[in-house]
This record gives C-alpha cells, sequence and structure tokens, in this order.
C-alpha cells in the first residue's frame, strides 16, 4: 500500500513509500483511506516542536475518512463499502476520558491516517455523514468534533447566547458554524483583511481585525452591548489567552483548544476568579459526540470549509500550506 511515512523530522521528509497492507483482528476492521486532514498538531508532529519525539519511522496525520475495505469475524457493526471516519482517540467509545483511552491516539501514540488502508476497532468508528463527500467529512474526527464537544457538550451553549470565534482555522470555523446552527449571535476576530468579508458570509455578525485592535476584549465589548460573550475558544494559547478570560461575561467559558503562540500560559488570575469564568481544556470528543455531530450535519445539511486539495504525491505542498497561515478552512489530501 503507498503511505507517507516519516523517516526523519521535517516536512522535507514527508514522502511517498511501499509498505505491507496490515492484517485485521477479530474485532477488528480494515479501512481503505479515501481522504485525510491535516491539522496544525500534524505539523508540530512532523516537525518535533511538540517535545512528543514521536519514534522513527512512522505514519503521520491524525484526521481521515475511508471506506470498509474487510471486517474481522467477530465484527457486525460494518459491512464492506461503509463510509467511515477514523477516530483520533481510537478507544474512546463514550463517557469521560480515562488513562485507557488517552494513551492511544492516531498519528501520536500510534501510526496516523496517511496510508492507504488503517486497522480500526470496531466500536470508535463512525459513519460518515450522507449530506457529505469525503473530502468535506475528513475534517470532522479532531476539528469538527473539538468544537462540538466544547460548544456543546462542554459550554451548554443556547439559542440567545453570544459567541466570540476566534481566527479561521478548522476549528474555529466549525465553532461559527455549529454557534450558527443553535442560534447564537457571532462575533469573530481575524488579522487577515481578506478573510474578514469570508467569515460574515460564513455567518459572523461581527467581525474584528485584532491588528486594529490589539485590546479586543475591549472592542468586543462595545459591540456586545457593553458585557462579554458568554463562550469562546481559544485557539492561540499564550498570546491570547489574557485577552479570551477579559471578553467572556460573569460566569462565561473559554476552552483552550490550541497553542498557535505558545502552550505556556501566563495572564492575570484576577479577572478569572472575581468574574467566576470557566477555563476548561478538552482535546476532541468520543464516538458518541461524533455520532451526534453527524446527526446535526445531516439534518442542517452543514457544509464544512474547505480551503484546497491535495493528492498524496503532493503531501509536501499541503504541509507548506499549513505552515504558511493562509488558510482559510481545511486542507485535505485525497488517496
Amino acid at each position: 500500500m503507498r503511505a507517507i511515512q516519516l523517516d526523519n523530522y521535517g516536512v522535507e521528509h514527508l514522502k511517498v513509500t511501499e509498505l505491507p497492507i496490515p492484517k485485521i483482528g477479530e474485532n477488528e476492521v480494515l479501512v481503505r483511506t479515501t481522504a485525510v486532514s491535516l491539522q496544525y498538531l500534524d505539523l508540530l508532529t512532523v516537525e518535533n516542536t511538540t517535545g512528543f519525539n514521536i519514534p522513527l519511522p512512522f505514519i503521520p496525520v491524525s484526521e481521515g475518512v475511508g471506506v470498509v475495505e474487510s471486517i474481522g469475524k467477530n465484527v457486525t457493526r460494518w459491512k464492506m463499502g461503509d463510509r467511515v471516519l477514523i477516530p483520533f482517540i481510537t478507544r474512546w467509545e463514550a463517557g469521560k476520558m480515562t488513562p485507557y483511552h488517552n494513551i492511544q491516539r492516531a498519528g501520536l501514540q500510534v501510526s496516523g491516517t496517511l496510508a492507504e488502508f488503517t486497522v480500526q476497532p470496531e466500536n470508535t468508528l463512525v459513519r460518515t455523514p450522507e449530506n457529505l463527500t469525503d473530502a468535506e467529512a475528513t475534517s470532522l474526527p479532531v476539528a469538527g468534533l473539538t468544537a462540538w464537544a466544547m460548544l456543546v457538550t462542554q459550554a451548554n451553549i443556547r439559542a440567545g447566547q453570544t459567541v466570540l470565534i476566534q481566527g479561521s482555522g478548522g476549528v474555529s470555523l466549525f465553532a461559527l458554524q455549529i454557534a450558527k446552527m443553535a442560534g447564537l449571535k457571532i462575533i469573530a476576530t481575524t488579522g487577515n483583511k481578506e478573510k474578514e468579508d469570508k467569515l460574515k458570509a460564513l455567518g459572523a455578525d461581527e467581525v474584528i481585525n485584532y491588528k486594529e485592535f490589539p485590546e479586543w476584549s475591549n472592542e468586543i465589548q462595545r459591540r456586545n452591548n457593553g458585557v462579554g460573550v458568554d463562550v469562546t475558544l481559544d485557539v492561540a494559547g499564550n498570546e491570547s489567552i489574557e485577552q479570551s478570560i477579559l471578553s467572556v461575561k460573569e460566569h462565561g467559558f473559554v476552552g483552550l483548544v490550541g497553542f498557535m503562540s505558545g502552550s505556556k500560559l501566563s495572564f492575570d488570575v484576577f479577572p478569572l476568579i472575581m468574574n467566576y469564568i470557566r477555563l476548561q481544556g478538552y482535546s476532541v470528543g468520543n464516538a458518541q459526540e461524533l455520532a451526534d455531530l453527524v446527526n446535526a450535519i445531516e439534518k442542517n445539511n452543514l457544509k464544512p470549509v474547505i480551503d484546497s486539495v491535495y493528492t498524496i504525491e503532493q503531501t509536501q505542498e499541503a504541509f507548506k500550506k499549513l505552515k504558511s497561515g493562509n488558510a482559510f478552512g481545511k486542507i485535505i489530501i485525497e488517496f
């Protein structure tokens, strides 16, 4: 089978290679990969800047979709030809995270999705939405699920609230679409003039350029009747966390989902304590939550935002586009 195997750290070492097709067990499913989606964590892993020190050689990337190629003799939930979403946390079927779940993530502790075939457990595969192509659906297992789990499960959003969407990465754009679907007022931030109109077209009620307003929490309150928002998802980490905290109202929710500007946070805890703000770290969600997201996507005909599509032979180019920071939506690699 074709795969991208990393023999040395760095984007320049992402190359197509031939590997044996993996064998499945009695309760496992062989999935033929049709598309994968890149996320910022994949870039950090490939360049070895996360501290994970992934052992080489290694197949990277955490998001993917495919078609069931064959099943183990005890598998009852799937049949050949079924379209499925490949899980990121391969053991997490439902409930809360445990150490058992947390030690096995695709593209980190175990091989990723940039291979023509992968072996998956029966019970955490989730069906692909019928209204989406594989390229559209491939960003659901990580980016889409992270936004859904944070907003719906953790923040418990409801119609009439206000949400702050930060930037135009995969999680942020899914959060915008989910919030719009749920009837929230949406304020978005960006540092790119060209992306302002795109965010409005996607459903943002207000867009703030954080380069024009470095203390953007003040501008958010000015545009929201003098009060903070109910919910925001902080995607940058070190350089944005203080403004995120100052952007939400009393009993507001700040979800920590990214660290593009650094993972070591430094901020004044006084407003956090005095305003009873909930600061919640979270990473993706479980298979049941992903199934709920699939149902919501079908019922509302939600279409994920795609920036660009590459072939497996263009993997290096795809990662370079990711690294540029110029994408609006997800970067896809198709098999």
